[in-house]
């Protein structure tokens, strides 16, 4: 039992010693932002040269004359007759009539020839069929 504990310590030595240990690199810090502050303002420039004259607008057109109305002309002569006009279309044809009324009755016709008197005969008796 001796040997085996002391076997057993041998090995986890040798495997705990065989493993690679990496190193961890901590990146380094980075420097603070650096912030701009803007300086005092400077002394007021120099007042800028004076512009050019503008050039000339163009003249505007004459305007129209108005031309005063002499004195009014003679009555001029009367005009001639015009043609007669065309005969109009002809007119829509009328309304229908109402029905007329209902005709008297007529006279009741004369009484008729007396028939001949009938003559006796056989008597025939029909049976239906079943």
């Amino acid at each position: 039992m001796k040997h085996s504990i002391l076997l057993a310590v041998l090995l986890a030595t040798l495997g705990l010693a065989a493993c690679e240990k990496t190193t961890v690199a901590t990146p380094a810090a980075s420097p603070a932002p650096v912030v701009v502050v803007p300086g005092p303002a400077g002394a007021t420039g120099a007042t800028g040269a004076t512009g050019s004259t503008g050039s000339t607008g163009s003249t505007g057109s004459t305007g129209s004359t108005v031309a005063v109305p002499g004195p009014a002309g003679a009555t001029g002569d009367t005009g001639a007759t015009g043609a007669t006009g065309s005969t109009g279309s002809t007119g829509s044809t009328g309304a229908t009539g109402s029905t007329g009324s209902t005709g008297y009755t007529g006279a009741t016709g004369a009484t008729g020839a007396t028939g001949d008197t009938g003559k006796t005969g056989d008597t025939v008796i029909v049976v239906p069929q079943k």
